[in-house]
């Protein structure tokens, strides 16, 4: 029986396991700072801590209602790595989930906002 929350393609499950559990483990300041607000369900859902989708590892993922939460860094402003971040938004957005992304910046410095975007988004 596949559950809801097993999303990642077979094929590639290995490789994405062990690469996201690193991630898991060395996260970004970013990344830790979230991830204080999002566990434990106290956003009022569950989110999972890079969470593999198809052949993605989203940064948070709420399975229901289908939220992704992405971080971006610097390398995100290339050229290149913003063309890869839409082709994988597309794909996501296919399968039904709503990607939202917020910077490492808006994350450190100005967080309520970030939370109160979150929110907004999970009810919507």
């Amino acid at each position: 029986m596949n559950r809801p929350y097993q999303t990642a393609d077979p094929v590639l499950y290995g490789m994405l396991k062990a690469f996201a559990a690193k991630h898991r483990q060395f996260p970004t300041e970013a990344e830790s700072l979230m991830w204080k607000y999002l566990r434990a369900s106290q956003m009022g859902v569950r989110y999972r801590q890079q969470h593999i989708i198809g052949q993605f590892i989203a940064d948070f993922a709420c399975v229901s209602p289908k939220l992704i939460i992405e971080i971006d860094g610097g390398y995100h402003s290339l050229p290149e790595q913003q063309i890869s971040d839409e082709e994988r938004t597309e794909w996501l957005e296919k399968q039904g989930y709503k990607v939202i992304r917020f910077t490492n910046e808006e994350i450190l410095y100005n967080i309520e906002a970030v939370l109160e975007k979150i929110k907004y988004e999970q009810y919507r």
